[in-house]
């Protein structure tokens, strides 16, 4: 499998909107970070499932040169984890068949009343014009589907008031937007090669967020061979948290792929 880091910032964004801190203005182009989204490709890379659609995803999609997807996991229904909805339409016009998407029943239904210019069947769209056309499906945590090829453990983890759906795909675990991993979680993500955690900063504790300490923990008791850190703020910069880590634990960065 392949795995593409398509945006690896938390909600702000890195830079931050009129922030001057050494992160926000650091040339590294690591330490640039857009909203959270991944990749996930099979071994010839002639199926792709796109995780989450935050909002600078256009921009991310055309940086990595993703022409299809076969279809969109989101993980919860956060704004920088869904309001870049919009350009799965780019898809579902070109291809002339639905996107399929999937979260579990709470997103889901947020998504039915926030973007009920998609999923409303009483506003059709007007002629001559285009909008996603998306085929929504719930999925249910710890009850395995086949998507796109790949058949996936979706694991429910704790953020803040609402949780947030995890994964697990062969070898390959995925957490974003956890504040914890419940003991259910951690034995389902026992013997996994590759680890993907969401590490917000060093030092205080976070309502909704793992800080990078909490991570370094949760990576060392699963002991996956190798650990990406992702959802990360301009508190510290790619080489700092590089730096600070221990071995088979790294900062991932918009653009990184790993294969495994």
């Amino acid at each position: 499998m392949r795995l593409t880091f398509l945006g690896t910032g938390t909600s702000f964004g890195v830079p931050v909107i009129g922030c001057r801190c050494r992160v926000c203005t650091s040339a590294d182009p690591h330490d640039r970070r857009t909203r959270h989204a991944a990749l996930l490709e099979n071994d010839d890379r002639t199926r792709r499932l796109l995780v989450d659609a935050p909002p600078e995803l256009r921009l991310q999609l055309v940086a990595a040169g993703v022409s299809s997807i076969d279809a969109v996991w989101f993980t919860h229904c956060h704004a920088d984890h869904v309001h870049g909805i919009d350009d799965l339409r780019a898809f579902s016009a070109r291809y002339g068949r639905p996107v399929s998407a999937y979260a579990d029943e709470a997103c889901a239904a947020t998504l039915r009343d926030r973007f009920d210019y998609i999923f409303g069947p009483e506003l059709p769209p007007v002629a001559g014009v285009t909008r996603p056309d998306i085929r929504l499906h719930v999925v249910k945590p710890e009850v395995t589907v086949d998507i796109a090829g790949f058949r996936i453990l979706p694991l429910s983890v704790p953020h803040g008031d609402q949780n947030c759906l995890a994964f697990r795909v062969g070898d390959l675990g995925y957490v974003t937007d956890a504040k914890d991993l419940p003991g259910s979680v951690r034995a389902a993500l026992a013997g996994v090669r590759v680890l993907v955690l969401n590490a917000l900063w060093f030092g205080d504790p976070h309502p909704t967020h793992l800080t990078i300490e909490q991570a370094i923990q949760i990576a060392i008791d699963i002991g996956a061979e190798s650990t990406y850190l992702t959802h990360l703020s301009h508190r510290q910069s790619h080489a700092d948290i590089l730096a600070a880590l221990p071995p088979g634990i790294q900062p991932a960065y918009d653009g990184l792929v790993v294969e495994f």
